[in-house]
């Protein structure tokens, strides 16, 4: 149902049909762009899975080569030994714009991880431990880039869900509005034009009936005129003879 209330002249007729063909194409690039977002969400939620995957196994490992080194050290020197920081790995981070969206590309050299060296030394360490720390180094990677994916995935479901209430409202408040706003105005138009058209019917009517007593009261006058011409004429022929 129509809310706003306009004039019904041709001129707001026209900037309401301009009006909804503006939100029509937008009602269809705004589905255009939902269903490419849901398309690339649908994939970033494929790459997230095989990334947890993968991340997951690495880190049992890990955590396998963990358990087994503190099944063959002793606790405080596996606790030192944990406890030892090494050098600093240092991830970039950029953004690139997916469908209007800004999400993290996060990486990490892979200079840093070759070559990283273990923070502690060989004496009194197992080689459990040397293999566990291995794991986790090269499991940090797939750490960042399934932290990059799920950020990914979190962005596009936010810009999925206002770009559907978009839709929605275009859809099912725009647009139907201004169809109604459009029907009101025309009928409204149509109403006037057949009043108007009553109007000069009235009019032209009255004009034809004032023509036609215009005419009849001519006639009638010359009706009256014409007896007494008759009578001059014989009056005048009777003295002839």
């Amino acid at each position: 149902m129509a809310t706003r209330t306009v004039n019904p002249n041709r001129m707001e007729l026209l900037n309401l049909k301009r009006e909804l063909a503006i939100a029509r194409r937008g009602h269809k690039m705004l589905k255009d762009k939902r269903d490419e977002l849901m398309r690339r969400f649908l994939t970033y939620i494929d790459e997230n899975e095989r990334l947890r995957r993968e991340v997951d196994k690495r880190l049992r490992v890990a955590m396998r080569g963990l358990t087994l080194a503190g099944a063959v050290m002793h606790p405080a020197v596996l606790e030192e030994s944990l406890l030892l920081g090494g050098e600093p790995l240092r991830a970039t981070g950029s953004v690139r714009r997916i469908m209007g969206v800004d999400v993290p590309v996060l990486s990490l050299p892979e200079v840093a991880v070759e070559g990283r060296r273990l923070p502690y030394g060989y004496a009194g360490t197992s080689p459990e431990l040397d293999a566990a720390v291995e794991d986790l180094v090269e499991a940090l990677p797939g750490m960042l880039q399934l932290a990059e994916v799920e950020k990914t995935v979190q962005l596009l479901a936010a810009e999925i869900e206002r770009t559907r209430r978009r839709v929605n409202s275009l859809e099912h408040v725009k647009i139907p509005e201004l169809e109604a706003l459009i029907r009101s105005i025309t009928l409204k138009m149509e109403e006037n034009e057949r009043g108007n058209l009553t109007r000069l019917m009235k009019v032209k009517d009255q004009i034809v009936a004032r023509e036609i007593m215009e005419r009849r009261r001519r006639n009638e006058e010359l009706g009256a005129k014409q007896p007494d011409n008759r009578v001059a004429t014989v009056g005048a022929n009777g003295g002839a003879l």
